[in-house]
């Protein structure tokens, strides 16, 4: 190679590098998005995810100047929104506020028209927590030691609600089933609050609820706490055991919602919603407010989430196939 070639060559190197440095700085740049910032919730209206949602949301829109529009796609254990998400826009403007089931549950129980770990991308881990199972006071249960004595005398007659088929509140019930071996009967729902509707008027047993959708009803008699499902239990319910210690040693069934966005969104823009989010989960005012709803904020970095779903992938996986669990 002569010289002037050699030249040439070099001088196609440095340019083919600086348009690359170019197009990261480029897609860096236009965040936030130059539009409105959706923020999908794969459940109805009212519930805990749609509530943490709402509260991350309104700081996230004023720290970063633009409007962040939540939209709740209930439906289908989260699934539908989840799809959406994945097939959404590059462009960063959606992001989506996921859930275990679907991010971890779902792929174990049925076929999925998307891939959790391929088709999304994660950004930051939000707010973690443990369910509380919670009876109708019109039931005649008043202990966690009544629930699991009722079910074994009448196997299948105790039913129980969840927000939807693959969710930790379902899958928080397989976990007791079999544990316990007793026999319960599932009754998915869209979300969290028409579940609660539902246990409210009588029309269900049970519910392995969040916190912030059961305890203005725990605190009114309406509905009776039988235990937590948490490793700790609740300080909000200082007197309300876990599982874990009512004769169920390793039981653990807690429930997460995750920022995630569509896996055809740079990584420059994924980087950037880590470090805006993270922002809001570490204010002073968000996490007073989420965990005055029993929801405690879990900043992080995109690969602690990536393993977080890996590892309860793997977990729920094991369930699913031991409990042999289908979904029709």
């Amino acid at each position: 190679m002569n010289k002037r070639q050699l030249l040439r060559t070099a001088g196609t190197c440095a340019l083919a590098t600086l348009s690359a440095g170019a197009w990261s700085t480029a897609q860096a740049q236009d965040f936030p998005p130059k539009k409105n910032v959706t923020m999908l919730v794969g459940f109805a209206a009212g519930g805990a995810a749609d509530t943490a949602a709402r509260i991350i949301g309104k700081k996230l829109g004023e720290n970063i100047g633009v409007p962040v529009v939540i939209d709740n796609k209930p439906g289908a254990g989260g699934n539908i929104a989840h799809q959406f998400a994945a097939q959404g826009p590059s462009d960063g403007s959606v992001i989506l506020f996921g859930s275990v089931g679907p991010l971890t549950i779902a792929p174990h129980l049925m076929k999925l028209p998307y891939d959790p770990f391929k088709d999304l991308a994660p950004i930051t881990m939000g707010v973690n927590f443990p369910n509380v199972l919670v009876v109708h006071s019109g039931l005649g249960i008043k202990t966690f030691a009544d629930f699991v004595a009722y079910a074994k005398k009448n196997p299948g007659k105790l039913d129980y609600a969840s927000t939807g088929p693959g969710s930790a509140s379902h899958l928080g019930g397989e976990l007791l089933d079999d544990m316990a071996k007793i026999e319960t009967t599932h009754i998915p729902y869209k979300g969290g609050a028409p579940a609660l509707q539902d246990l409210l008027g009588g029309r269900v047993s049970a519910y392995y609820s969040t916190l912030s959708t059961a305890q203005p009803h725990i605190e009114s008699g309406k509905l009776i706490p039988l235990a937590s499902t948490g490793p700790q239990r609740l300080p909000a319910l200082p007197k309300v055991p876990t599982i874990a210690e009512s004769g169920y040693p390793g039981y653990s069934a807690t429930n997460w919602y995750a920022f995630v966005a569509s896996s055809k969104v740079p990584k420059p823009v994924l980087d950037r919603w880590n470090v805006e989010l993270n922002k809001v989960l570490k204010d002073p005012g968000v996490v007073k407010e989420l965990d005055h709803h029993g929801l405690t904020p879990q900043p992080g970095t995109r690969d602690e989430l990536a393993k977080t779903m890996e590892r309860e992938s793997a977990t729920w996986g094991r369930v699913i196939r031991d409990r042999k669990i289908t979904i029709q």
